[in-house]
């Protein structure tokens, strides 16, 4: 199959992407094989490419946000059939059995594993996944719109649990990319009020496009107190500009695999009066569903710049220079 490996990871500059011909993959025991039609890129991917998220095996396929069909199943495989629309997502597999799993947490699991890190992932015409872990997906829409929801939005819906925001609040949201755009529709058709903070003035506009009752610089005072706010920017210095930010008894959740460093904390200022700083660590399945359950409600608008597959290191140097609008998706179709 023709495939795209993390060959030397370093700066995007340095084309840590190498496209490569590997064997078509066989489903295991309780696998399945998908036949890939597109596969959105994640601000992970790229952390990966570049080693600030150290990789777990030489020559990994990227991709966790993958949208196909079910073309072979392993042994023992339950549930979707071939020839099924599903979706392959970040967490790949649990142990089902520590403490974490055992208490709804599976996303804490030490011995979890994921698409595109610890196994191949959808850079690839093909790609193999636990049956348990995939996502069934609906039949009328692109698979380019799609792709985004399956680690953008389920972790922008984490994060956004993560938040507290309460019903009717006041949300602040920092960065504005692929996960934010779509976590901020969820946020405003729930009745949140949203106020984006983001340096770019094409995403500020989108903002406004989508709802946000302000849109600003990433460093800007919101016009009101907020209940909450989600970091998506994997930009340590926004944390005290963030928690400076809320309110009495808000939250900030911080919403990246990576983040550069935090600056000194003032007490008084950032912490003091009950406010609260959470990081957010992958997602559970049960954030998956139900994240596609009020994807389906709502139908966001999915913002997306699609490339041809051959074009990945182009979309991640895009990725990393702020380029994208949306989600940056890889569509097999295109060579």
């Amino acid at each position: 199959m023709d495939a795209w490996v993390v060959a030397r990871p370093g700066p995007v500059a340095s084309r840590p992407l190498e496209r490569t011909t590997l064997p078509d993959p066989e489903p295991g025991p309780g696998e399945l094989r998908v036949r890939v039609e597109a596969c959105a890129v994640c601000r992970t991917d790229l952390h990966l490419a570049e080693g600030d998220l150290p990789p777990r095996r030489p020559r990994t396929v990227p991709g966790h946000e993958v949208v196909g069909r079910v073309d072979a199943l392993g042994p023992g495989a339950a549930g979707p059939a071939i020839g099924d629309r599903v979706g392959v997502a970040w967490l790949r597999s649990t142990c089902g059995a520590c403490r974490y799993c055992l208490r709804g947490a599976e996303n804490l699991c030490p011995s979890s594993a994921y698409t595109g890190w610890d196994a191949d992932g959808g850079y690839a015409e093909f790609v193999t996944a636990p049956a348990a872990y995939v996502y069934p997906l609906p039949e009328d829409a692109p698979a380019e719109t799609l792709a985004p929801l399956l680690c953008a939005g389920i972790i922008g819906y984490r994060a956004l649990v993560r938040s507290n925001l309460p019903p009717g609040g006041r949300l602040g949201i920092y960065g504005f990319g692929a996960s934010a755009h779509l976590t901020a529709q969820i946020a405003i058709a729930e009745g949140a009020t949203v106020h984006v903070m983001t340096r770019s003035a094409a995403a500020r506009e989108l903002a406004l496009e989508l709802g946000a009752a302000s849109a600003a610089g990433s460093a800007d005072p919101p016009p009101e107190p907020l209940d909450a706010a989600i970091l998506f920017a994997p930009a340590g210095e926004l944390v005290p500009v963030a928690l400076a930010a809320l309110d009495r008894g808000g939250t900030l959740a911080v919403a990246g695999i990576h983040l550069t460093d935090i600056p000194v904390l003032d007490y008084r200022r950032h912490l003091f009066e009950e406010r609260t700083l959470r990081s957010v660590t992958a997602n559970t399945r049960e954030d998956g569903r139900e994240f596609l359950r009020l994807a389906a409600a709502h139908r966001p608008r999915v913002a997306t710049t699609p490339y041809p597959f051959a074009a990945a290191g182009r979309a991640l140097a895009d990725l990393a220079a702020d380029r994208v609008e949306g989600a940056a998706v890889l569509l097999m179709t295109c060579s």
